[in-house]
């Protein structure tokens, strides 16, 4: 198989654009192969070798099952087999990485070095990166891993680049995703590519035409890294801008998504954000920084990330405050209160806990006297996470004598499947994070915007 060619039908589901029969399973290494990992030379099998990535991945459950599917498929030659490609030809390798000090950055690495120990890594084979990384991640960490065993990829661009000889093809093309955006699904998302060098470019746009319905061809793997941040970062400064003048209307006595959705009638030249208690996911909260980190290797401080960050990160500060004046208006202290917190994931309709700011409020709540439980339809239980744990906690159910236990039942994250006008009809105190209550016209009074 060629790239730009489509491979053989087989029967079987799909994964990542991968065709795979459904009776097939990778096999294990057997008991005295060897490989390098991290320059330790030993015996070893599969799942020895996925217990060394699962040690990264404390708290990264849906990267380390994703991690843990890719890396079995690398341990053994089961690509060639299904599509019947023979072993001069290219097979696709899916790689991820992260920013610097995250767990994804020392899995990254350690799957190129499982690449380079096992042998895996042939002429022809084609590795792309997909995750948020900051500009230089492709040429400076992973491609030295994959050239250690001899084979070469070199770092070039250019007309007079267009045929340079590469043993190897290395790209990156940065992952993008909505979760719960029905609208959007992969084949209807463009996908950016850069390539180490034209030849490498060429073949990751022929895999991706195969299954997407554009691809969009940048010069080189930095670029395709930083437009990858460029998306999140804007998406932070807009958000800690909102979430900003939603501070200053509340002094101002103004509705700030009355303003927000007014000012969104412009048909040009403006794009509505809108506010909350603080940034979630595994990309937002946390992408922007790998630039800020690595602008200080250039001698420059990247203000804006770090403003924005100063403020998304105050936000769940803020929503305790809010919580405390409400409760302190009705003559109650937040010390000793019953609280109930309505959503922990980290959007509406998704079951993602990843950086929720829910989590914090609910620390920070803990931390000053507060009496927590929580509903969420998408997580009937806590687990322990990286930086949090709630294990012990379980989703209780709402109901009209369940809400009136409460002293108040905070909106954290606004699910379609809650009926919010019983909640606000069955509690004494609603605090209101979302603008979720904003079609709820009775007891009005006991509403608190956030």
């Amino acid at each position: 198989m060629r790239f730009g060619e489509a491979p053989p039908h087989r029967n079987g589901a799909q994964r990542n654009g991968v065709a795979e029969e459904e009776s097939a399973s990778p096999e294990p290494l057997s008991p005295d192969a060897t490989v390098d990992v991290d320059g330790e030379r030993r015996a070893t099998d599969t799942d020895e070798i996925l217990d060394g990535l699962d040690r990264e991945l404390v708290g990264l459950v849906p990267v380390k099952t994703r991690i843990r599917e890719i890396a079995a498929l690398l341990l053994v030659d089961r690509l060639r087999q299904r599509f019947g490609i023979e072993s001069t030809r290219p097979t696709l390798h899916m790689c991820f990485t992260g920013g610097p000090g995250t767990g994804k950055t020392t899995v990254a690495l350690r799957m190129a070095r499982l690449l380079k120990g096992l042998g895996y890594l042939q002429k022809g084979h084609l590795v792309v990166l997909e995750s948020t990384t900051y500009p230089g991640t492709t040429e400076e960490l992973v491609l030295p891993i994959l050239e250690k065993n001899g084979l070469k990829c070199p770092i070039t661009s250019g007309i007079e680049s267009e045929n340079i000889p590469t043993d190897f093809f290395l790209a990156f093309s940065p992952e993008r995703e909505d979760p719960g955006n029905k609208q959007y699904g992969l084949a209807q998302i463009p996908k950016v590519v850069g390539g180490i060098n034209p030849p490498s470019s060429r073949a990751a746009i022929a895999l991706y035409a195969q299954v997407v319905a554009r691809v969009v061809p940048v010069s080189s793997t930095r670029a395709a890294e930083m437009a990858k941040l460029l998306e999140n970062i804007f998406r932070c400064v807009n958000i800690a801008l909102v979430n900003e003048l939603k501070l200053l209307a509340s002094r101002m006595k103004i509705d700030i998504w009355e303003v927000i959705d007014a000012a969104a009638t412009k048909p040009f030249g403006f794009m509505p954000f809108y506010p909350g208690p603080g940034l979630g996911g595994h990309c937002i909260p946390v992408d922007p920084y790998y630039l800020s980190w690595k602008a200080r290797e250039f001698d420059f401080a990247a203000r804006f990330i770090e403003l924005a960050g100063e403020i998304n990160t105050y936000m769940p500060y803020h929503v305790v405050d809010a919580v405390a004046a409400a409760l302190n208006r009705q003559k109650k202290s937040l010390n000793g209160s019953k609280l109930l917190i309505l959503g922990v994931a980290y959007k509406k309709d998704v079951d993602d806990l990843r950086e929720s700011p829910s989590l914090k409020i609910m620390q920070l709540l803990q931390e000053r006297g507060a009496h927590l439980e929580y509903n969420d339809p998408y997580f009937p239980q806590m687990h322990k996470m990286r930086h949090y744990n709630f294990e012990n906690m379980k989703s209780v159910p709402i109901s009209k004598d369940m809400l009136a236990k409460y002293d108040a039942a905070l909106i954290a994250t606004d699910h379609s499947s809650y009926d919010y006008h019983a909640i606000v009809d069955g509690s004494k105190l609603v605090v209101d994070t979302r603008n979720a209550t904003r079609r709820v016209t009775r007891n009005r009074d006991r509403i608190i915007p956030c």
